[in-house]
């Protein structure tokens, strides 16, 4: 969904919008400007791009890979944004000019209040995924949904599994405090039995 967003808004961007010309939307705290970006995201390394090509093929790489092992549906959403982030702008390195792992990423969102760099969709998935990553290791929650305990419940995890281990019956199911006796003259009350001429 976020590479089809992307790619189809960059789309109406280049077949609609003049090359450099500051289109206002909501004056300037939202402004359309499509101008090419041959560096990394928010127009940084410009003459770095084939490196940004081979960076964003691995990290493509090692998500699909990754996405085996995940069974939260937040850690899903975070590699599905971050996924769909990359490998947008990877396309429009590997097929747009000026050639073959070189293109130019098509960036077209201005917020000058808030930053003075020009961006685009896949640019926007990509840092919202890093918020809701650092989010999730902040409240420890794994991949598989659990969350991490606290060093204190951690603590008390700990100690209420040693107060059970005090008392919890042995293999055989019997309790370590009354041993079993087959002696039908043995108390029933789970006292100790005494020997047969003990008075």
């Amino acid at each position: 969904m976020v590479v089809a967003l992307d790619q189809g808004v960059k789309a109406l961007v280049v077949a609609n919008l003049p090359y450099g010309t500051v289109v206002p939307v909501l004056g300037n705290a939202l402004q359309l400007l499509y101008v090419r970006n041959p560096g990394a995201a928010f127009s940084f390394a410009v003459n770095m791009t084939w490196v940004f090509s081979i960076v964003s093929t691995a990290v493509v790489v090692a998500i699909i890979v990754f996405a085996r092992r995940i069974r939260s549906m937040w850690w899903a959403l975070v590699l599905g944004m971050l996924l769909g982030g990359a490998l947008g702008n990877l396309l429009d390195r590997l097929f747009r000019e000026p050639g073959f792992g070189r293109g130019h990423v098509v960036d077209f969102i201005s917020t000058p209040w808030m930053m003075p760099a020009i961006y685009n969709i896949a640019d926007s998935f990509i840092c919202v995924s890093m918020v809701i990553f650092v989010l999730l290791v902040i409240f420890g929650v794994n991949l598989d949904g659990s969350r991490a305990l606290t060093a204190k419940q951690q603590r008390a995890a700990d100690a209420a599994d040693s107060g059970a281990g005090a008392s919890a019956p042995d293999a055989a199911g019997a309790s370590t405090s009354a041993p079993a006796s087959d002696d039908p003259r043995a108390p029933r009350d789970g006292r100790e039995s005494l020997g047969h001429d003990a008075t």
